[in-house]
């Protein structure tokens, strides 16, 4: 409960931070609202699903086949990002803040909200740097065995994550992206040897075939460490080595309808040295689709629907998890 407390200090604390970077006068900002509808049929893989794409938290904490298969149901997300944009003598800046949540219908205590601030600074001819920060707090995974007591408990984890990407445009045909990240993922008292750091690095390639489609293909590499790895006793240290891979198709299909097409494949190479620990010698995949068409019916008005499948198989079990998700919502830009 004290280690919940504080996470939610910290994420007040992170709100005034991020208002404090930007001038008091809001008018001056613009504002994107949204509102999402999902379909999913597994309540505990929905969140990870979707995250599981370049720009967002590709690697998700371990998810014991134990916490999936849970049932479907209905979730609705919120989402409201302020962006601001001046010139200073740095050249131009752009600073947003963002708020987004999941809303089960049925399954409300998996109910989760997403914090984010972003600083994108130009720093010469076709350079940029993007700053990004966000948390996760306290997130349900599910109902789990921990090895600490024997029992069944909430396992929860929030996760604080910091990025740095240098963005440059080549030509007109080609750019590159250069990502480094560092994050922690905080679990309940618990599941606390599953407390983990990780740091990434990975490019991402940018061809822009016409000038209304672009592939991007993009790869990291992470390494994560967990306190379990000098808890020998508990037979549960997922440490692990990532190796994630995209390959994404968008584009203007016509003036106002707008596509994003992806493909994902994650491998997490689970490092434990533990005898006994199941993830020894170990290791997961995950594959992912999706497709996501966006259509504007005003200057400011947009509607959207999509679909995702993942496919998930941990080595040491033969049982193959799926998640799809179908959706459908609204964007508003004023």
């Amino acid at each position: 409960m004290a280690k919940r407390k504080k996470t939610h200090r910290l994420v007040g604390w992170s709100l005034v931070a991020s208002l404090a970077l930007v001038s008091p006068a809001m008018a001056d900002w613009s504002f994107t609202a949204a509102g999402n509808l999902y379909y999913t049929d597994d309540v505990a893989l929905f969140s990870a699903t979707r995250r599981l794409m370049l720009n967002g938290d590709p690697t998700q904490p371990a998810l014991d086949t134990i916490l999936t298969g849970k049932g479907s149901d209905m979730v609705f997300e919120p989402d409201l990002t302020a962006t601001k944009t001046f010139i200073s003598q740095w050249g131009r800046t752009e600073v947003s803040v963002r708020g987004q949540g999941f809303i089960y219908a049925v399954n409300p205590r998996f109910n989760q909200a997403n914090i984010g601030v972003q600083l994108l600074q130009d720093v010469a001819k076709d350079t940029k740097i993007r700053l990004r920060y966000y948390t996760t707090p306290d997130v349900l995974l599910g109902d789990n065995e921990s090895r600490q007591t024997g029992s069944i408990q909430e396992e929860r984890v929030t996760s604080h994550i910091g990025s740095l990407r240098l963005e440059r445009r080549l030509s007109d045909e080609w750019e590159v992206r250069l990502l480094g990240r560092f994050g922690s993922r905080t679990y309940n008292d618990a599941f606390a040897q599953r407390d983990t750091t990780f740091w990434t690095v990975g490019p991402h390639i940018v061809w822009h075939f016409t000038e209304r489609f672009a592939l991007v293909v993009g790869y990291h590499y992470e390494r994560g460490l967990a306190d379990g790895r000098k808890q020998r006793q508990l037979e549960d240290d997922t440490s692990y080595v990532n190796h994630y891979v995209t390959a994404g198709l968008e584009g203007e299909l016509t003036e106002r309808l707008s596509m994003e097409a992806g493909f994902h494949y994650e491998r997490n190479n689970w490092t434990s040295g533990i005898s006994g620990d199941e993830r020894n010698g170990g290791h997961e995949t995950v594959f992912q689709g999706e497709i996501t068409l966006r259509y504007r019916l005003t200057e400011r008005l947009g509607a959207l629907a999509g679909f995702q499948r993942s496919q998930r198989r941990q080595s040491f079990e033969s049982e193959v998890v799926h998640n799809t998700n179908v959706f459908t919502g609204m964007f508003y830009q004023f």
